[in-house]
């Protein structure tokens, strides 16, 4: 007689960070279950997924573009630079951005909790988390210049892949807002208008910043 096979909630949250991109309603309703046993499954799937995002921030951003000129850097202290500002950025994502989408939506009247919120958060960035598949052929083509000033990735090629890049990010956002209105069981003019009102403190914020109010 075989042993009976324990179902694993931390398992099966790990299957829902893939099962997201395919069925996101079903994955995001499940975060309605918020039992201190749910909490502790999705809270590992949840930090490699805000890691995992964060360092595909910080491989697009313009810093990261610049590494190699200086003949410090080389493939392992990028790769090292990369992981940390991934989890310095995943966190900021984790803690400061679930906080946002926290304030928005209590702002239209849910009860869910802060951690049910960040955990709605990160599960839509997975395709976030994905796009990180796009280094791949971009260093396949254009090596150690996708880190130097000048390269040969600044070009049409290079383009393209920053134009894919923001199709991810859009797709984050396609599933944040199926996951507000999942979990609250809201109209869409309702979750987006959650998702408006978290962005507005940094958009306000990004605005003052480069002088325009």
């Amino acid at each position: 007689m075989t042993d009976a096979v324990v179902p694993s909630p931390q398992r099966d949250w790990w299957l829902r960070a893939a099962l997201v991109l395919q069925a996101p309603r079903a994955v995001f309703s499940a975060l309605r279950r918020d039992s201190e046993e749910e909490l502790e499954a999705r809270q590992e799937p949840a930090l490699a997924i805000a890691i995992l995002a964060g360092i595909a921030v910080v491989l697009s951003s313009a810093a990261a573009g610049q590494l190699m000129d200086d003949a410090v850097y080389d493939g392992v202290l990028i790769a090292v630079w990369a992981f940390l500002g991934g989890a310095l950025y995943g966190a900021l994502l984790y803690w400061g951005g679930g906080l946002l989408l926290h304030f928005g939506m209590v702002a239209l009247g849910s009860s869910g909790s802060y951690r049910r919120d960040r955990h709605l958060l990160v599960f839509a960035c997975v395709p976030v988390a994905l796009s990180l598949v796009l280094w791949l052929p971009r260093l396949s083509l254009y090596g150690e210049d996708v880190f130097r000033t000048g390269g040969r990735d600044h070009g049409a090629g290079a383009a393209s892949f920053a134009w894919l890049a923001l199709v991810f990010v859009a797709w984050a956002l396609v599933l944040l807002v199926v996951g507000i209105r999942a979990v609250e069981r809201w109209p869409w003019g309702k979750a987006f208008g959650a998702l408006a009102i978290a962005g507005a403190l940094p958009a306000l914020v990004a605005l003052a910043v480069a002088g325009l109010i």
